[in-house]
């Protein structure tokens, strides 16, 4: 049999750097009382992304979707735009899932089964079906949740607080250090218009708010918000046709695992989390390490998760998470600005989407902030990070999103201004 041959050399996933790219973002309004099904809200966050891209509905012909809770499939919203699929997968996850997903749609597209696809997330997560089994449906253990349900870990806060606590036995980190990335957090929400909780706090109001599963206050926990979210992934050759500088993606990590996932504690350190083996993947095929990020975009169900990830990516050394969120770092106008827009601790939660829209939109200098527009409708950043004010980062030109199912489980995404 003749030996296949190519040009290119598709033998390492670093073949794909560069090759594809994020072109259009949109979203709903986060609220806590959407009076909306999921199906309305994706229909106006895909179509927003569809608009912001310029981009037609026979310009899509791929769409995926995720859901940990409730959403509705990408036949239905297709249907309601005008969009007849070639290809479609709608998949169960949480956190972690839309990296992994920009991932799928590039493959999607390397194997010639579509050449455009949409990704989206909608759920009414406040008023739907919360985190935690309260809400519409009751918890129901199966699979490694038989392993924590029993002894009463039934929600994120309760499951992950043993990694949090441990990391300040191991290391001395303290809650007021931890505390900052609220801190900071909130003060980019406060340039955001779209942002639910919109007001700076203190490390003093997240302390003094009440304790939720030690070491976490209510402040350390992310808001519940009703929404949608939606984002579109072509070629880089179609995207230099589209609206926006584009936001090249140089490489990807999808659900990537630490060795016991259900019950991960099994498995030692249990502060370590999946981006110690995710980083191994994503900075070679990036060809960039953490030194080279701009902004990263840090998933922050708690506080705490922020601080794990950016150690297990290499950001600072284990042990030195603490410092690196409390001393202005992560701040705009810090060293290297993380969830820019206010993340799920402020802006809203997404499960992890809106995060790598926030950077696209950093990448193409114009993220939407309280700063005036021109005459050519392009708002014209000050750089001035005080209230009510700028939030768009001075020269961006690559950013990292990490994203977050639970201690055992991530996702991560590399992307450049295009």
């Amino acid at each position: 049999m003749a030996e296949l041959r190519s040009d290119t050399d598709t033998s390492s996933p670093k073949f794909l750097r560069d090759k594809y790219a994020i072109i259009g973002v949109g979203e709903t309004a986060y609220t806590r009382r959407s009076g909306r099904t999921t199906k309305h809200m994706a229909v106006e966050a895909v179509r927003n992304a569809m608009n912001d891209a310029g981009l037609g509905p026979a310009d899509i012909d791929g769409m995926m979707s995720y859901s940990a809770m409730d959403s509705t499939m990408s036949p239905a919203v297709g249907a309601d735009l005008g969009i007849r699929l070639d290809f479609y997968m709608d998949v169960v996850g949480g956190g972690s899932s839309i990296e992994a997903l920009v991932g799928l749609a590039m493959g999607a597209i390397e194997a010639g089964m579509c050449k455009t696809v949409v990704l989206f997330r909608s759920m009414n997560g406040a008023t739907g079906m919360r985190m935690g089994g309260t809400g519409r449906g009751a918890p129901r253990f199966s699979g490694g949740q038989m392993f924590s349900g029993v002894y009463g870990l039934s929600s994120p806060a309760q499951m992950f607080s043993h990694s949090f606590m441990r990391h300040m036995h191991d290391f001395g980190t303290t809650p007021e250090q931890v505390a900052h990335v609220k801190v900071f957090h909130s003060q980019a929400a406060s340039n955001n218009p779209k942002a639910y909780y919109s007001h700076r706090v203190t490390s003093d109001d997240v302390l003094s708010s009440r304790v939720i599963a030690y070491p976490l206050h209510l402040l350390d926990c992310c808001v519940e918000t009703d929404n949608a979210t939606a984002l579109v992934v072509t070629s880089a050759e179609r995207a230099r046709d589209t609206r926006h500088t584009p936001a090249r993606i140089l490489s990807v990590v999808g659900r990537c695992n630490k060795p016991r996932m259900d019950d991960h504690y099994q498995h030692g350190p249990i502060t370590r989390v999946a981006g110690y083996y995710a980083k191994d993947i994503l900075w070679p095929n990036a060809g960039l390490g953490p030194e080279d990020i701009d902004v990263t975009g840090s998933y922050d169900a708690f506080t705490f998760t922020t601080l794990l990830q950016l150690e297990d990516y290499g950001f600072c050394e284990k042990g030195e998470g603490g410092h690196y969120v409390s001393d202005g770092t992560i701040a705009l106008g810090g060293r290297r600005p993380n969830n820019t827009a206010g993340g799920h601790l402020c802006e809203g939660y997404t499960h992890g989407i809106n995060m790598v829209v926030e950077n696209v939109r950093q990448l193409r200098h114009d993220a939407d902030d309280f700063c005036p527009t021109g005459p050519d409708g392009r708002r014209q950043h000050t750089y001035d990070y005080s209230e009510g004010a700028c939030r768009q980062i001075r020269d961006v030109e690559v950013t990292a999103n990490l994203g977050w199912g639970m201690p055992s489980l991530g996702s991560a995404l590399v992307m450049r201004r295009g």
